[in-house]
């Protein structure tokens, strides 16, 4: 009589379904985003915004040379949480999917034809034999040409999904929580980009030991932001100094249980 195979056979090889249908390898790098460093995207009337955390891993880690939001066309922007190597990879060739589309049509693509692009790729490095799932979920934001702000995640499966706030991530948990009680559609950009970084405070403050104070006092050198607003449709990085007096404006909603 053929014997069954044991649970651990079935995360060996990524074409291999268990008997639950899962794909074990897919299963364990939707772990590999959960330990990542905390990033979202929140979508209002006015424009997209995306943030992220940085974590100072090492005392001497320049954390001016690392960038977790990305440019990908001049109205679409990226950020991740996981394998920043496979992200980097990922978000070149969003890059390359958005300059063949202009070379190729003549116009900007949608920002759901890049997220499409993405996602099929992950797809691909689920079912072939040899390779394995890319360990990062990227969440994309953009404004497309008729005016519409459009916010997606990709998951490491393949899926996308369309958002009006999101966080992935170590501190994905708790930003989620703040956001689903504070968000409103209609939001102003400036009071959206205030609701991100608190977010990323809460998530922070839920997935490390540090104590809140003292994070407060510094948490604009660990924030980065950028917008993509409705009307002139580019993509933004938002300066140093006015992460520093938002988050020192909000401190007290920051602190607050």
């Amino acid at each position: 009589m053929a014997m069954a195979a044991p649970p651990s056979a079935y995360d060996r090889a990524i074409t291999i379904f268990s008997p639950d249908g899962e794909l074990y390898q897919v299963r364990y790098a939707f772990e590999a985003v959960r330990k990542g460093w905390t990033s979202l995207g929140v979508l209002t009337d006015s424009g997209v915004i995306l943030a992220a955390e940085k974590r100072k891993i090492t005392p001497l880690l320049d954390l001016n040379g690392i960038e977790k939001i990305y440019k990908v066309d001049d109205h679409i922007g990226v950020t991740f949480a996981g394998m920043g190597s496979d992200g980097r990879v990922l978000i070149d060739y969003a890059r390359l999917v958005a300059v063949r589309h202009r070379l190729t049509y003549g116009e900007a693509p949608s920002t759901e034809y890049v997220v499409k692009s993405v996602a099929d790729l992950k797809q691909l490095y689920t079912q072939h034999g040899g390779v394995r799932p890319f360990g990062v979920a990227l969440v994309f934001g953009g404004v497309d040409s008729d005016g519409t702000p459009r916010l997606f995640r990709t998951e490491p499966g393949g899926q996308y999904f369309s958002y009006y706030a999101i966080a992935i991530g170590l501190g994905g948990d708790a930003a989620n929580s703040y956001l689903e009680k504070n968000y409103k559609k209609d939001l102003s950009l400036d009071d959206a980009i205030k609701l991100a970084i608190i977010a990323l405070f809460k998530g922070r403050v839920a997935s490390s030991d540090e104590k809140k104070e003292d994070l407060a006092n510094a948490f604009d050198e660990y924030v980065e932001v950028a917008y993509i607003d409705t009307k002139e449709r580019t993509f933004n990085k938002v300066g140093r100094d006015v992460i520093k007096e938002i988050v020192k404006s909000s401190r007290g909603e920051m602190l607050s249980s």
